[in-house]
C-alpha cells in the first residue's frame, strides 16, 4: 500500500477533527517511517527481486521489528500514549492507535505471504493483492477518493492556502502513485529506495501540517 495508507489518515479527520492531519497521516504511515531507519541500523533487511510480485520488486524477507502484527500493536500503543500525554484528546488517541495498526492490515491485504505476526519466527501472511496491478490501483485510488471526500466533508478552507495547497497535495499523491507504476523500472539499489523514501516522508507529512492549519472543522468537535 501507498496512497491507501494516506486514505486512512484523511478519513480519520472525520473522527478526530481537532487532531492535526499531519499526525493522522503519520499514524498509518508510522511503520514505513520506522522501516528505513531500521534498515540503516541493520536491524531489518530487504533485497530487490524483479518480478517477485507484479506490483513491487522488493523481497521484504526480514522486517519484523517494524512490520509484524505484534510490533504494530506495540508501536500503536506507544504512539497513542505519547499523543495522549501531549494532547489529552481521546478521539485523536483512538484514531492514532487504529491508524498505526491499520498499516499491518492493509499490508496483509497487499503483500505476498511475507507479513510476520511477531519477531523471531512464526507464520508469515499476505493475501497478495500486489499480484494484480489493476486491482491494486483500483483499490488504492478508491480508498484515497473516499478518504479525501471524508476530510473535505468535515473541514473547510479558511483561505486560499487551505484550498489550493490541499488540492495540489492530493494531485501530487496521485501523480506520484501513477508515475511510479508507469514511468519507473526496477529500483537501482536499496539505498536509493531508502533515501527517496525518507525525503518523501518529510515532505508528505510537512505539507498537510501546513494546509490543515488553514482549514477548520465544519461542525463543533466532540471533546
Amino acid at each position: 500500500m501507498f496512497i491507501g495508507h494516506f486514505a486512512v489518515g484523511f478519513a480519520a479527520k472525520k473522527f478526530a477533527p481537532k487532531s492535526s492531519l499531519a499526525v493522522l497521516l503519520a499514524a498509518p504511515l508510522f511503520l514505513d517511517i520506522l522501516w528505513p531507519i531500521f534498515l540503516v541500523l541493520g536491524w531489518e533487511h530487504v533485497r530487490i527481486f524483479p518480478g517477485i510480485t507484479r506490483y513491487n520488486d522488493l523481497d521484504l524477507y526480514d522486517f519484523p521489528w517494524s512490520h509484524s502484527l505484534l510490533m504494530s500493536i506495540i508501536w500503536a500503543t506507544v504512539f497513542a500514549l505519547i499523543y495522549d500525554r501531549l494532547t489529552h484528546y481521546r478521539p485523536g488517541v483512538i484514531a492514532v492507535w487504529i491508524g498505526v495498526v491499520s498499516h499491518w492490515v492493509l499490508d496483509f491485504v497487499s503483500h505476498r505471504p511475507d507479513m510476520p505476526l511477531y519477531p523471531g519466527g512464526g507464520p508469515h501472511l499476505g493475501l497478495g493483492l500486489w499480484n494484480s496491478v489493476p486491482a491494486t490501483m483500483i483499490v488504492e485510488i478508491a480508498m484515497l477518493a473516499i478518504g479525501v471526500y471524508l476530510y473535505a466533508s468535515c473541514t473547510r478552507a479558511k483561505d486560499r492556502v487551505g484550498t489550493y495547497a490541499f488540492v495540489s497535495y492530493v494531485v501530487v499523491l496521485l501523480l506520484l502513485y501513477i508515475s511510479d507504476r508507469f514511468d519507473s523500472g526496477t529500483p537501482p539499489t536499496v539505498s536509493a529506495i531508502l533515501w527517496c523514501g525518507i525525503i518523501a516522508e518529510i515532505v508528505l507529512l510537512g505539507w498537510p501540517w501546513w494546509f490543515d492549519k488553514h482549514r477548520e472543522a465544519v461542525f463543533q468537535p466532540v471533546s
